[in-house]
């Protein structure tokens, strides 16, 4: 049979030890109402950042506060770090990634300095967003509670 077309199913693992929530949840509009695309955010209790999925770094931005993701399946993934915190210019945050490194969830992205984001008045919460909706099929994702970094929380299946 060569039309058992199988599906392409990425596994989602929670990038920071903290308390998973919806995207609605978030007070950003642009992540609550899901401009950017689908996904979940978590409230951190630390400050060390794995990656959510198995891939590529695709980007790095240059103020440190987000980190792009690309999956084999070519599931987008965009991590962005707190609510307005490009205004920061990198300050509260260390990058340990490149672009075109192969990450897992063990690997550690970034370190945030948490105490210098409540500081600057900033909320501190972790959004990822799957930025290519049009290439997923579907979305399955356990995103309430709290977790720990590396924690399987659920499924993306692109077409």
């Amino acid at each position: 049979m060569f039309f058992n077309k199988k599906k392409k199913s990425e596994t989602i693992y929670n990038p920071i030890n903290g308390t998973l929530k919806e995207l609605a949840q978030v007070s950003d509009p642009v992540f609550s109402e899901k401009m950017m695309g689908d996904g979940f955010a978590v409230t951190p209790k630390s400050g060390v950042l794995y990656s959510p999925v198995n891939g590529t770094v695709s980007s790095v931005f240059p103020t440190k506060h987000a980190i792009g993701i690309t999956t084999k399946n070519g599931l987008d993934v965009l991590i962005h770090i707190g609510i307005d915190t490009v205004e920061l210019n990198g300050a509260p945050f260390e990058i340990f990634v490149k672009e075109g490194q192969s990450v897992t969830p063990e690997t550690k992205l970034a370190t945030i300095n948490l105490p210098l984001l409540a500081e600057k008045e900033k909320e501190n919460d972790v959004m990822v967003i799957f930025t290519n909706m049009d290439a997923i099929k579907s979305i399955e994702l356990k995103i309430t509670g709290d977790s720990n970094f590396a924690t399987e929380i659920g499924t993306v299946v692109t077409k």
